[in-house]
C-alpha cells in the first residue's frame, strides 16, 4: 500500500547534487507555492485520461511568494499543503524522478476504484493527470525503479475490498505517458508491502481469494526480467506496510482476522530468514511508511478506535522508536512518500470503512 523510498539525488533541470536539506526546501517552497495560490490544482488536472504528463520545471534557486516563509518554517510539525484534484482512499502512491505518482484507489465521485493516475510535480506543485492504467485497482503496490512507475497486484473488483486479487505487473513510463504489460507474478496479492532495493522489487504479505495473511514474498529481478521467491515472512498479514531502507527490506504491522499487529520484520538480502526488530509502539494496519536519512517512520491506519493520528519513528542505528508529531488529519488507506527529510502523506480515508479525502500534509523531519 505504500511505495519504497526514492532518493532524488539531481536537481530537477541539472546535474548537480543537492543535499538532502536542500531537496526537502526545493520540495516545500513548490508545494506551499501551490497552496498560497488557492489550493486550486493546475489547469490541466482535469485533462482528458489520455492527457500526457508535463516535463517538469527546473528548481535552481525557488524565489516564490512562500518560499522564504517556508524555508524559516520549524520542523516536527505537519501542514496542510494544496489538496490534491481527485478525493480518494485505498491508493498508493510513489516517488519518480521529479514527481509523484498517486493511482488508483476508490474514488469519491463513483464510490468505485478508478484507473485514474495523478502527478504533482515536486518543482513546481502542480498536480495533473496522466494516462490512465489499464485496470481499476484497489489496495495494489506501487514503486520506482530507473526513472519508471510499477504497480503491482490489488483487488479487479471495482466495488470490492477482499475478492479477486490480481497477480498482474504494470510499467509506467513517464517520458512517453504509456503504460506496458510486465510478467505477472507468481502470487496474486492485495493490501501487501512492496519495496525496491538494489535491482530487485520485493512483495511480501497481503492476501488473496485463497490465503487471508500469506507469509510469501515474490522478488522480481528487473536485469533478469523475471520472478522469484525469496525467504517468507514469520507473520503472515495483510494492510501492511513496506520499504527498502539501509541495504534491507522492512515489513511493518498489518492486521489478521481483522486484528491489528505490531511485528516489524527486516530481511537483508542473501539471507535464509527475516529478523524480528522492535515492534511498534501502537499496532496498525492499512497506514503507510517512508524512509528519511537514518529513519522508518509509519503514517496514519487505522485501529479499533478508528484512524490513526499518532506518527512514530525507528531509528535504524539505535533500533528505538520514538513518537512524532502527530497528524493533523489522520487517516487510512493514503500514499506515504519521502523525499529527502520530508514525508508526504497523500488522500485517503479520514474514517474507518470507505470514507475520501483530497488532503495533502508534509512532516519535515530533521
Amino acid at each position: 500500500m505504500t511505495a519504497s523510498k526514492h532518493r532524488m539525488g539531481r536537481s530537477c533541470g541539472g546535474g548537480r547534487r543537492l543535499s538532502a536539506r536542500a531537496v526537502a526546501c526545493a520540495v516545500l517552497a513548490a508545494l506551499a507555492l501551490a497552496a498560497c495560490s488557492g489550493g486550486q490544482p493546475a489547469s490541466n488536472s482535469r485533462a482528458s485520461a489520455t492527457h500526457r504528463a508535463s516535463v517538469p520545471a527546473k528548481v535552481g534557486h525557488p524565489a516564490k511568494p512562500c518560499s522564504a516563509a517556508v524555508a524559516r518554517a520549524s520542523s516536527g510539525r505537519w501542514k496542510a499543503l494544496a489538496p490534491a484534484p481527485l478525493s480518494r482512499t485505498e491508493v498508493a502512491a510513489a516517488v519518480v524522478g521529479d514527481a509523484v505518482y498517486v493511482v488508483g484507489g476508490f474514488d469519491a465521485r463513483t464510490a468505485a476504484s478508478t484507473r485514474k493516475v495523478e502527478r504533482v510535480d515536486l518543482c513546481t506543485g502542480r498536480w495533473s493527470l496522466v494516462h490512465p492504467i489499464s485496470a481499476a485497482l484497489n489496495h495494489m503496490g506501487v514503486a520506482s525503479y530507473g526513472g519508471s512507475l510499477y504497480v503491482l497486484g490489488g483487488y479487479l473488483p471495482r466495488t470490492d475490498t477482499n475478492s479477486e486479487a490480481t497477480a498482474r505487473f504494470w510499467r509506467y513510463e513517464p517520458h512517453t505517458d504509456r503504460w506496458s504489460a510486465m510478467p505477472s507474478a507468481p502470487t496474486p496479492r492485495a493490501a501487501f508491502a512492496i519495496a525496491v532495493l538494489g535491482h530487485r522489487l520485493y512483495a511480501a504479505g497481503g492476501r488473496n481469494d485463497s490465503v487471508l495473511a500469506l507469509r510469501t514474498v515474490d522478488v522480481f529481478d528487473f536485469a533478469r526480467h523475471r520472478w522469484s521467491r525469496a525467504p517468507s515472512l514469520e507473520v503472515g498479514r495483510e494492510h501492511v506496510a513496506g520499504m527498502a531502507a539501509a541495504g534491507a527490506v522492512y515489513v511493518l504491522g498489518g492486521r489478521v482476522a481483522g486484528v491489528n499487529l505490531a511485528a516489524v520484520e527486516r530481511y537483508v538480502p542473501g539471507g535464509d530468514r527475516w529478523q524480528e526488530l522492535p515492534p511498534l509502539p501502537l499496532a496498525r494496519s492499512g497506514f503507510g511508511a517512508a524512509a528519511t536519512p537514518g529513519r522508518i517512520t509509519v503514517v496514519g491506519g487505522e485501529g479499533p478506535a478508528g484512524t490513526i493520528r499518532e506518527v512514530d519513528a525507528l531509528d535504524l542505528a539505535s533500533g528505538a522508536w520514538r513518537r512524532l508529531a502527530p497528524m493533523g488529519t489522520p487517516r487510512h488507506g493514503l500514499g506515504v512518500v519521502s523525499i529527502g527529510s520530508v514525508i508526504l502523506a497523500i488522500e485517503g480515508g479520514p474514517t474507518p470503512g470507505l470514507s475520501y479525502s483530497r488532503t495533502v500534509q508534509r512532516l519535515l523531519i530533521r
